[in-house]
């Protein structure tokens, strides 16, 4: 496979994280003027996405599946497409039934990335860590950019442009991919580009069930992350964030942005140190800077919010190290997919949670505070991780 492709493969993967990671932060940020427009409470609005979060993660293995037995070229390009067309829809919906359906489209169609996209930039990635590090960061890229424009273009010009602009973008992303696979300037490898040892039966089916509960503890921290901070900086740090819905949005663009470049610094960390101890680090990391967040405000809270969303993301070039690590090469779409099973759909009560538990208490420190007990059972369960066998390599050119 030539070098051109390659390195668009990466360039492609990169930018599609970050569209994976798009639509989400743009409902809860536009949610805040959904509340005053559809006559809903908090818990209400926010309930609206959560089909689209579900199926983001349970349609995951089926497109494991298919970029593994069809095409994961193919199914990238659909990914673009579907997504795209789903967030511009979703801007063009009249009721709360219209804007809950079309964010379960753009869902189903953004599952796509996760199961396909991983498992086809470990394939052409030397050094894995660092590889899906730089992609996290991308990762992070999108929630940021999306927090951001959908505050500018909400106040400038509605929340529909939060939804349709973008979407656009995405399409017009599509369009791009689709016409430089078909002219075979991007083509697709069937090999790891830099295998690794196999694992035996025993270590395998050991570190998926601890991963089962780990992955599924991350992702409900994050999924409940994600509606809260928006609605807490608008209430406790009213002094940076302003009255509007732009200052909000530049504190959380801010947040995941830092998030996002901490993992090029987590995927070093993985490439370089045994995946089990890196891993570990960031669930205990989590638990002190989760209950700080339960009765901080102004800047403080910023700051801590700053810290435990990126050592919350920080964990996954360890965690995706480790799940490529153990999947069979040809089985690891679909492995990536079952992991967002757990990671996005399942963890999608996440969402449920943050709104029941705000609606009940009329604030966030119970919220936090569960979401701190939930990073210390992760930690607990990581210690049963296999031991790590690999030793650390030289960092390599990609």
């Amino acid at each position: 496979m030539s070098n051109t492709s390659a390195r668009l493969s990466l360039a492609f993967s990169c930018v599609g994280h970050s569209y994976s990671h798009l639509f989400a932060p743009i409902f809860y940020v536009v949610a805040l003027g959904l509340e005053r427009d559809l006559g809903l409470t908090h818990g209400e609005v926010v309930t609206l996405i959560l089909i689209g979060n579900v199926l983001f993660g349970v349609a995951a293995p089926v497109a494991g599946w298919l970029g593994d037995r069809w095409s994961a070229t193919g199914m990238i390009a659909v990914y673009f497409l579907g997504t795209g067309g789903g967030m511009v829809m979703t801007g063009l919906a009249e009721t709360p039934l219209e804007i809950g359906l079309w964010l379960a489209v753009t869902g189903l169609f953004a599952s796509i990335y996760h199961p396909v996209g991983f498992a086809w930039l470990v394939r052409n990635a030397v050094n894995r860590g660092t590889a899906l590090g730089i992609n996290g960061l991308f990762g992070g890229i999108g929630p940021a950019v999306a927090a951001l424009t959908a505050g500018a273009l909400t106040d400038l010009y509605g929340w529909r442009a939060a939804f349709m602009v973008p979407g656009a973008v995405v399409v017009a992303t599509g369009v791009a991919f689709a016409w430089l696979v078909a002219r075979g300037a991007i083509v697709e490898r069937d090999t790891d580009r830099h295998p690794q040892p196999a694992a035996s039966h025993e270590d395998r089916v050991r570190a998926f069930l601890v991963l089962a509960v780990t992955m599924l503890c991350t992702g409900l921290i994050y999924q409940a992350t994600q509606p809260a901070l928006p609605k807490v900086f608008s209430e406790r740090v009213v002094d940076l964030a302003g009255d509007g819905v732009l200052g909000v949005s530049v504190l959380v663009a801010i947040v995941y942005l830092a998030a996002g470049g901490l993992q090029v610094l987590a995927g070093h960390l993985a490439d370089r140190y045994p995946l089990r101890t890196v891993y570990l680090l960031a669930f205990i990391l989590q638990v002190p800077f989760l209950v700080l967040a339960g009765s901080l405000g102004g800047t403080a809270l910023v700051v801590v919010a700053l810290i435990m969303v990126s050592v919350n993301v920080g964990s996954l070039p360890a965690e995706n190290s480790l799940v490529a690590l153990y999947a069979p090469s040809r089985w690891r779409g679909v492995a990536f997919g079952l992991k967002f099973i757990l990671a996005f759909g399942v963890s999608a009560l996440g969402v449920k949670l943050e709104g029941v538990l705000y609606d009940a208490t009329g604030d966030f420190t119970w919220l936090f505070v569960v979401l701190a007990a939930i990073a210390a059972v992760a930690g607990a369960a990581g210690l049963l991780l296999p031991a790590d066998r690999r030793h650390p390599v030289p960092a390599a050119a990609e």
